[in-house]
């Protein structure tokens, strides 16, 4: 298996999911604006998301993966689908439980997510209806993402990269042809992500048929294997998911201040999240199954050279990401989201926002490189620890930051602590002895930043002045902004290649 034509496959999947997602929020906003109605529903999906995002996709994951790779690698195929199928019903039935128990709960729920709406009477009910209609999602999603970690496991990444889509397409024709008959209309997303729910499940089960691993019903809470991955995911949760606790708490000390920082703070999240998904997490998506099997096949240099080449591509990638979403953050958000309700005020919160969250992206993007070289070991103890510090630190920015900077203090303290996370995790790894730098680092990163510079330069330079992206009409913006994006593309990349850097110097097999 070629890494980088996988990471080639599952980005060019995730960037059309991303594609998607912007259109999707362009909806949203023109539609919706940022008000009350916005605050609610982001509020409601939020915490299904950020279960997800904690349980399934993080904790979950970074568990099952490993101890599936190590059964697949020395196990029988019965005994694997043995253990497919049982934590298949363990999941499943554990899943229903909390989804019955979010829905009952949800006032309980949003008083302690969001206790600012506890003020405003409308807001609180309305965020309390639309949870109720969005909590099931985690049943649904959850069970992708098991079925995404079987098909990874497989070396079949396209099908789980292409499945988020399917939520975004659901968003989508709510938003377009459903919102006006529901009342109030913004009920309609929070049905839509109840069906995005559903249709993303449904793709996946005949993909996992057709390579003969499609879990059946065998509720075996005493297996091995079900014993394993369910002490791993217990400390998992802080060691994957920091980030999203700290959105989490983000959106409480939000709800204190004026009405749209939910909205901004989600907006500028969303423009975050298109690097880090398409890079970060792929990367993360195709490096835990190769890790995987290196270390159950016991070939610690084949581990190192993984976590390397994740490494420099995580850098040839995200810092001039960062770097660009730093200088054209208005372009960006004036072009995206800048219509209807969502008026020059907005946008000009959201850039602060946007800018603050820029400061972290490399951080954010490394601990999905970083954290999996321990996960893959099944080694807990030291990305918990890790987390837990971080965690406690980014809250003590937020207090700090949070009265001089409003909204953009909760995005910088966010940025800072992801740069904390993967600063210790790094120097974990050289101590422990997992990771050892490959030849040519010093060259590498010297290049890099020549061309970074070179491009933040150019972009500064040439996208003019802010006032006429945001007086511009919507075709003038796109052409404008396709046309920056071009010229920092072609700026940077022919920088690295004048300094002698090449495609090829980045291929790598994985470890089959």
């Amino acid at each position: 298996m070629n890494l980088l034509r996988a990471l080639g496959t599952v980005s060019s999947m995730t960037l059309l999911s991303r594609v998607l997602g912007y259109v999707r929020d362009v909806l949203i906003a023109r539609g919706f604006g940022a008000g009350l109605a916005t605050d609610a529903f982001f509020v409601a999906f939020r915490i299904p998301n950020l279960l997800r995002r904690l349980f399934a996709e993080g904790a979950f994951s970074q568990a099952f993966v490993p101890v599936l790779a190590e059964y697949k690698a020395r196990q029988s195929l019965e005994d694997t689908r043995t253990l497919l199928d049982s934590v298949a019903s363990v999941l499943f039935l554990a899943l229903v439980v909390a989804a019955v128990l979010g829905v009952l709960g949800a006032p309980l729920i949003v008083t302690v997510s969001a206790p600012g709406f506890a003020d405003e009477p409308d807001k609180f009910a309305l965020t309390v209806a639309l949870l109720r209609i969005t909590f099931p999602y985690i049943v649904f999603i959850s069970l992708v993402a098991l079925a995404a970690g079987i098909l990874n496991t497989w070396s079949r990444f396209a099908v789980p990269a292409f499945t988020p889509v399917l939520l975004n397409v659901s968003f989508i024709v709510a938003a377009t042809f459903f919102a006006e008959r529901f009342d109030p209309p913004v009920v309609a997303l929070a049905w839509a992500v109840f069906v995005g729910g559903i249709l993303q499940l449904a793709f996946q089960l005949p993909f996992l048929a057709r390579i003969g691993v499609l879990p059946r019903w065998r509720l075996r809470f005493r297996h091995p294997g079900v014993a394993r991955i369910l002490k791993l995911m217990a400390p998992a949760v802080f060691g994957v998911s920091v980030s999203q606790i700290s959105l989490l708490i983000n959106t409480i000390f939000a709800s204190f201040l004026i009405s749209g920082s939910v909205s901004w703070l989600y907006y500028a999240d969303r423009l975050m999240e298109f690097p880090a998904g398409v890079l970060g997490a792929a990367l993360g998506t195709i490096l835990l199954p190769s890790l995987s099997r290196a270390h159950a096949q016991a070939d610690p240099d084949a581990y190192a050279r993984l976590l390397d080449w994740g490494l420099r591509v995580t850098l040839l990638l995200a810092v001039p990401a960062a770097a660009a979403l730093a200088v054209i953050a208005l372009p960006l958000i004036a072009t995206l989201f800048h219509y209807g309700r969502f008026d020059a005020d907005d946008a000009w919160m959201t850039r602060q926002a946007l800018v603050a969250y820029s400061v972290g992206l490399v951080g954010m993007i490394l601990v999905k490189i970083l954290a999996p070289g321990f996960y893959a070991r099944q080694n807990i103890a030291t990305p918990v620890r890790i987390a837990v510090l971080t965690l406690v630190a980014t809250q003590a920015m937020n207090l700090a930051f949070i009265v001089p900077l409003k909204h953009a203090g909760l995005a910088l303290a966010i940025g800072l602590g992801a740069c904390l996370n993967s600063g210790l995790l790094f120097r974990a790894l050289r101590r422990h002895g997992i990771y050892r730098a490959q030849p040519g680092w010093t060259r590498f990163l010297a290049r890099v930043a020549l061309s970074v510079c070179l491009m933040a330069l150019v972009l500064q330079f040439a996208m003019g002045d802010a006032q006429w992206w945001l007086e511009a009409v919507a075709l003038r913006k796109v052409s404008a902004l396709a046309g920056l994006v071009l010229l920092g593309g072609a700026v940077y990349g022919g920088s690295l290649l004048a300094l002698g850097v090449r495609l090829r110097d980045f291929a790598r097999r994985g470890v089959d």
